[in-house]
């Protein structure tokens, strides 16, 4: 959904083409769905660059180093907000739901001690 210049993406999985048809690892998954995500993005107008917020949710805390290497690779120094939570899945280790601005639009980063580009 696009709203006042955001994109708000529902939340994505790592299937390919059916919740039978996904990677094997949970790597694997964790880049599928980012590259969902990013898909979703682009057809909205924009792109992992422009992501302001994420929500994540994992099955287990103990995905959570893997899943920070991982997204890490695809969102750079500058990562957005982010919030990961644990919680029970059916059929799939993890969801990712965003918040981005259009690529048209100019976005605002400010870093933890308040400066701002």
């Amino acid at each position: 959904m696009v709203a006042n210049g955001f994109i708000f993406t529902s939340g994505q999985i790592p299937a390919i083409t059916s919740l039978d048809d996904q990677p094997g690892t949970f790597e694997g998954q964790v880049r599928q769905t980012i590259e969902n995500l990013r898909a979703v993005l682009e057809a909205a107008g924009s792109d992992l660059e422009h992501v302001v917020k994420v929500n994540t949710y994992l099955t287990s805390q103990d995905q959570l180093k893997e899943y920070n290497r991982v997204y890490a690779e695809y969102f750079g120094p500058a990562k957005p907000a982010r919030t990961s939570v644990c919680v029970s899945l059916w059929g799939v280790a993890l969801e990712i739901e965003c918040v981005a601005v259009l690529a048209s639009q100019t976005a605002i980063t400010t870093s933890m001690n308040g400066a701002t580009s």
